[in-house]
């Protein structure tokens, strides 16, 4: 079955579900492939971890080649692994165009840094302005401000506050 046929669907902005229902949308991983780009050829990223395909680092080695179907596979299956993080850490009802922001932002940062994050803490609370907000803190890569962070960021925190509205 092909990447196209395992995905959901986006969800209209005022449907809500758990994390723990939802699968990373079209748009979703549009929005990771736009952010991370592709390199079919491994590489070290700004932090020197071992990176290959859209930003995958799950089993990668310096010398390593993928095509571009390997490429789609790796995506949706970091990108579900991602969302399986998202499901564990949040327990309120989320719209598609949330959980999607959130699945990119772990796939950036990791379940580790998201389930301590102030941000998780906001979400659960049912702060979503405040959660927000905390999109921009996290655009620094070993100290350094980087510019590709924060436009990604940006575009997650977009999305992210297009569901508040209907948390109300």
């Amino acid at each position: 079955m092909g990447t196209k046929h395992r995905v959901v669907a986006v969800a209209g902005a005022g449907l809500l579900a758990l994390a723990s229902a939802l699968l990373p949308s079209q748009s979703g991983l549009d929005s990771i492939k736009k952010h991370e780009g592709v390199r079919y050829a491994a590489y070290l990223d700004a932090v020197q971890v071992p990176t290959i395909c859209y930003g995958s680092t799950r089993k990668v080695y310096i010398g390593q080649r993928a095509t571009p179907a390997e490429c789609e596979e790796r995506l949706l299956e970091d990108a579900t692994y991602a969302g399986k993080g998202v499901a564990k850490g949040v327990k309120v009802k989320l719209t598609q165009g949330q959980y999607d922001a959130l699945v990119s932002f772990v796939f950036n940062v990791g379940e580790t840094k998201f389930y301590r994050s102030t941000m998780l803490r906001k979400i659960n609370a049912g702060d979503c302005w405040g959660a927000g907000a905390e999109f921009d803190r996290w655009v620094y890569a070993k100290g350094k401000r980087l510019k590709g962070l924060v436009s990604r960021r940006a575009d997650e925190r977009k999305q992210w506050e297009e569901g508040c509205t209907v948390w109300q």
